[in-house]
């Protein structure tokens, strides 16, 4: 099982980003898949998670509004449109993907219950 992700970059804040997590290894469309970041010195954070079926995304606070998360259960691909990008937004992003049983709603923002990484893309947003 392989997560690749990519689209990271510099941008000015108040630009966008659209990042993709291509998977490959098995069929995705069973399993949670989430977004999370660390910033230079800081612990893993949960940015966004997204079920099996696509039908509902939780976000966390700091990115509601800004972020839009999806995936394309036939390409095996999730994305992450980040909209309004802030300094504080600056951090590696990592996608990951729950094992078989999905994850009960409670521990959906646990980096813990994610069975397999991407091995995270660089975004870093200028003031």
């Amino acid at each position: 099982v392989q997560l690749q992700a990519y689209g990271g970059g510099l941008v000015r804040a108040g630009g966008s980003l659209r990042l993709s997590c291509a998977a490959s290894g098995r069929t995705f469309s069973s399993v949670d898949m989430g977004w999370f970041r660390q910033a230079p010195g800081k612990e893993r954070e949960f940015v966004a998670a997204i079920r099996r079926s696509g039908g509902r995304v939780y976000y966390a606070d700091s990115v509601k509004a800004r972020f839009t998360m999806s995936r394309d259960n036939a390409k095996n691909t999730m994305y992450l449109q980040m909209n309004n990008l802030k300094p504080e937004d600056t951090a590696v992003y990592y996608c990951a993907v729950s094992g078989r049983n999905g994850i009960i709603l409670s521990e959906i923002s646990n980096p813990v219950r994610y069975v397999y990484w991407g091995q995270g893309t660089l975004v870093t947003v200028s003031s």
